[in-house]
């Protein structure tokens, strides 16, 4: 896998515009395999950057505010019935095993 060039992205916009226009490519049913992976790995390359850009930022102190007043997606509940189908999450798991 030879190292891709992301320097010429120097913004999180840059980036994501970036990002779009390679899952657009990559969902065209007549893009190659080989060309697939390529994608895949400066997709990879540019979320690394876009991960580095937003640890360097600076907030400030009413940003940050914000920041820890908005819920996360990985800490929010899920709506009643999402989670297994009328299931506790984590419950299909044992019935399917015996358990």
């Amino acid at each position: 896998m030879a190292r891709v060039d992301v320097s010429r992205y120097q913004s999180f916009s840059e980036i994501t515009e970036r990002l779009d226009d390679i899952v657009a490519q990559v969902r065209d049913k007549d893009v190659s395999l080989e060309r697939s992976l390529d994608l895949f790995d400066e997709a990879i390359a540019l979320g690394s950057k876009a991960v580095s850009l937003v640890d360097a930022t600076d907030f400030s102190p009413e940003e940050e505010a914000r920041l820890a007043q908005a819920p996360s997606e990985e800490g929010e509940a899920e709506p009643e019935g999402e989670a297994g189908q009328g299931e506790p999450a984590g419950q299909g798991d044992a019935d399917a095993s015996g358990k």
